[in-house]
């Protein structure tokens, strides 16, 4: 691993989170920036910026920050096969400020005589992502068609054939909305904005024979694309994977990201938390008391563990006892190392008849330990039993019908009580 002063820019530790750079950015931000110092010392102070924003891009960025652990800053030098491009601190700023570009308030600069104004980013994408344990397990890497909107490529968006100019709007007087009266009860109107739909919003439109071809003035068509989704091994629920620039694609406008959200799939054998991983073994009496040795699973890439559990001292395996396999769980993300593996032992008993002979029974009795000692108690009652009742009846017993008076057993529906005669 190679030693990185990265962190001894924005003053936080190698390991320190994501809202912690954010704010060790920030703060360094506005005490480097250099509006903020005087004049002689601006050229000292844009050379720390800059080395601030680039710092902060890296450490904050998750794959640039393992590449640099890894590689150092040969890793973004484009001389030497890294990265090419600088960092771009108006994209640092946007992140940082929400800002459209230029510096936040109070530092000062603007926009600037001749600086182009920034087209700003198309919405995202977000799609649910099933996965099997197993291929979060093993990593998994899977090409589909997707159906995109694009810029069309005949007119570059903007609607017309070459060197024809959209008419202005005379619907909406080019401000692509309309005022329009709607009725919300008899004899009581509102006024309301709408979209012309003339223009489609646009403000101008292009006659029929100036539309483009290709789009009829849509400035849009449809393609299909084959995209590429990898899944690192060690991939958990709720992670996301960004195929950064591949939402719909819109005239001025960066096009946005398609965002998948993994959805980890329940899975009948394992349980997964973090890194480890539990699930339930069956064993015989027979096993849990002598021991054995044999495969006692089939883990998701496949393998069969072998577990060789020696009988030491009279050791039994109880019912509900955990083994821990260790570095069989699942693996962590970006790393050869694994969590570890619980696995539940269930006890099964043998069937009822496994034994006929009254020799067997005398036999199995003198090898296992002895009962407890007897209950005393003043008084001993002999009870009768069912040794096969379903614990399901629990709880239904109602104690019996309540006591009814025999009079009123004789009593007809619906009587009333007679008065005595005189």
């Amino acid at each position: 691993m190679v030693q990185s002063p990265i962190p001894k820019i924005l003053e936080v530790t190698r390991g320190a989170s994501k809202i912690e750079i954010k704010k060790a950015y920030h703060k360094a931000a506005l005490s480097s920036h250099p509006d903020k110092v005087a004049e002689d010392e601006r050229e000292e102070a844009d050379a720390r910026f800059k080395a601030i924003s680039q710092a902060y891009e890296i450490l904050y960025d998750e794959e640039k920050r393992d590449m640099y652990d890894t590689h150092g800053m040969a890793a973004f030098d484009s001389g030497r096969g890294g990265m090419a491009g600088g960092t771009n601190v108006d994209d640092i700023l946007q992140q940082m400020f929400g800002m459209g570009g230029g510096m936040p308030p109070g530092f000062g600069g603007g926009a600037g005589p001749g600086r182009a104004k920034r087209p700003r980013k198309g919405a995202d994408e977000d799609q649910p992502y099933p996965v099997t344990l197993e291929e979060l397990y093993k990593g998994k890497s899977a090409r589909f068609s997707s159906t995109k909107t694009v810029v069309c490529s005949l007119c570059k968006g903007k609607g017309g054939k070459e060197n024809a100019k959209p008419k202005a709007c005379d619907s909406c007087h080019g401000q692509g909305i309309r005022q329009v009266l709607r009725s919300i009860a008899p004899g009581l109107v509102t006024q309301q904005q709408v979209v012309c739909d003339t223009c489609k919003g646009d403000g101008s439109f292009f006659k029929d024979k100036d539309k483009c071809k290709k789009c009829k003035a849509k400035k849009t068509t449809s393609e299909k694309k084959i995209l590429e989704v990898y899944i690192p091994r060690g991939s958990k629920h709720g992670d996301r994977i960004v195929l950064e620039g591949e939402a719909d694609q819109e005239p001025d406008q960066i096009p946005g990201d398609i965002v998948f959200h993994l959805q980890e799939q329940e899975h009948s054998t394992f349980k997964r938390a973090g890194a480890d991983l539990s699930a339930h073994i069956k064993i015989t009496l027979s096993e849990a008391l002598c021991g054995f040795s044999r495969v006692v699973i089939k883990h998701l890439d496949g393998r069969g563990l072998h577990i060789n559990h020696q009988q030491i001292s009279g050791r039994v395996i109880k019912p509900g006892q955990a083994i821990k396999v260790a570095g069989e769980g699942m693996y962590y993300k970006k790393s050869d190392l694994k969590g570890d593996l619980y696995l539940i032992v269930y006890v099964t008993f043998p069937e009822d008849g496994w034994l006929r002979k009254e020799s067997e029974f005398s036999s199995l009795q003198k090898l296992l330990p002895p009962p407890e000692e007897q209950i005393i108690a003043d008084t001993v009652d002999e009870v009768e039993y069912d040794a096969t009742a379903d614990f399901d009846s629990f709880g239904t017993s109602d104690g019996g019908q309540a006591w009814v008076d025999e009079d009123e057993e004789d009593e007809e529906p619906g009587s009333q009580p007679q008065c005595a005669q005189q």
